[in-house]
């Protein structure tokens, strides 16, 4: 027998919300989705309004940046239990990177809209979003600043590497 769950039960059953009141899992189900995203699809495009941002709960999602002259840049790589887009949170909530389809993904879409106007109302709720997406911001951050080092690193010249 197949079990169906709600909105509310899937981000509860997610890390990202551990701690979270059954309160604000309750009022964030509200303003949340299903959505489901072929290989190659665009889950956001850089520059595009942020008003989604997508907790993946199955597939893989490249998080890229156009890079002008080169193509798409990899920033990250997220699967089942990863978050993407987090502009939804600051002005001019405009995407700041592409999220692409990899493989058929899975995930829950919540609006963006609807919860900023929920963590204006709650601002317990507003201060839980920010810590949580603090932390993606740090580890996305961090993983960035890893890449740069290991690309500098490998492609110093051996006499400016000497100092």
């Amino acid at each position: 027998m197949v079990s169906i769950k709600n909105i509310h039960t899937l981000l509860a059953e997610n890390p990202f919300f551990d701690g979270m009141s059954e309160e604000h899992l309750e009022t964030m189900a509200g303003c949340g989705r299903l959505a489901h995203f072929k290989p190659g699809e665009f889950l956001l495009r850089e520059g595009d309004a942020a008003d989604t941002f997508y907790l993946i709960r199955s597939g893989d999602v490249a998080i890229e940046s156009d890079v002008p002259a080169a193509g798409p840049l990899s920033v990250a790589r997220i699967g089942a239990g990863g978050i993407t887009g987090y502009s939804w949170l600051f002005p001019p909530h405009s995407n700041s990177f592409d999220s692409l389809a990899l493989t058929d993904v899975s995930a829950i879409a919540l609006n963006g809209e609807c919860l900023r106007g929920k963590a204006e109302a709650d601002h317990e709720l507003g201060y839980q979003l920010m810590k949580r997406f603090a932390q993606v911001m740090l580890d996305r951050l961090q993983a960035t600043r890893r890449q740069m080092l290991d690309v500098y690193a490998n492609g110093r010249p051996a006499d400016a590497a000497s100092g």
